[in-house]
């Protein structure tokens, strides 16, 4: 039941986050207006805001104006509605929680670092507010969530600024290494490298996956870095609270 309940729960926390991912970075409202159709305007109902079910009946379209639903909309709810599932699955009630509040903010973070090279800073600090909040509650204890946010957020700073100094242009955006430092606070110093890894083997199998399709890729071609961490660092989560179970 706990696994049902954190299931449907990550599925209307998706609904927003996916609302999040589209219109902030348009400058949109997040919080003001109803939710209304991208096409037509018309303000949808609420039997039309049922996560993935309403984008389901509707097959992906308005009933009004016909205009295509983002798919990003059912993928994000669906995406949460997993996070939740899986760390109830690995946890007691108050982990699961705290865990499926680090996953679902990592959803919405890969995304729109994917979308459009962006890490909120706000998203950020409220992913570092659930991992100390997780110290109270989980291993590993609060010292090393510490120890491992600082050292985080300072190895990606160096590689960043030293390959300002190297190439003389930006080679690292300014969120991640606040994204790495809040991934150090959940997970602590002992899986930050393996997170580092799997980002970076993630990242080479995305460039070789679009070489096979024959699209050009060059050396200087930009990869959203928080959005590999983020497919990384929840995995890990999970590994690290199944073994410590």
């Amino acid at each position: 039941m706990w696994a049902v309940v954190l299931g449907v729960l990550g599925a209307v926390v998706g609904s927003f986050l996916a609302t999040i991912a589209l219109r902030w970075p348009q400058e949109r409202s997040i919080v003001h207006g109803r939710s209304a159709c991208d096409g037509c305007g018309r303000t949808l109902r609420a039997t039309e805001l049922v996560p993935l079910l309403s984008w389901l009946v509707a097959r992906g379209r308005c009933r009004t104006c016909d205009a295509r639903i983002d798919p990003l909309h059912p993928l994000v709810e669906a995406g949460c509605a997993a996070v939740g599932v899986s760390a109830a699955l690995v946890a007691p009630g108050p982990v699961a929680m705290a865990g499926a509040g680090f996953g679902w903010l990592l959803l919405v973070l890969a995304v729109m670092d994917a979308r459009d090279f962006w890490l909120p800073d706000p998203l950020v600090a409220a992913l570092a507010l659930v991992a100390a909040v997780g110290a109270w509650i989980a291993p590993p204890a609060l010292g090393e969530r510490l120890a491992a946010g600082v050292g985080g957020f300072a190895v990606l700073w160096l590689i960043g600024a030293g390959y300002r100094w190297w190439r003389g242009r930006e080679g690292l955006g300014g969120g991640d290494p606040k994204l790495f430092g809040a991934i150090g606070l959940a997970l602590g110093w002992r899986m930050l490298p393996a997170v580092l890894l799997v980002a970076g083997l993630v990242g080479v199998g995305w460039v070789l996956f679009h070489k096979l399709r024959g699209r050009a890729v060059a050396a200087d071609d930009a990869l959203p870095l928080g959005t590999l961490l983020a497919i990384a660092a929840y995995p890990a989560w999970l590994l690290m609270i199944g073994m410590a179970a």
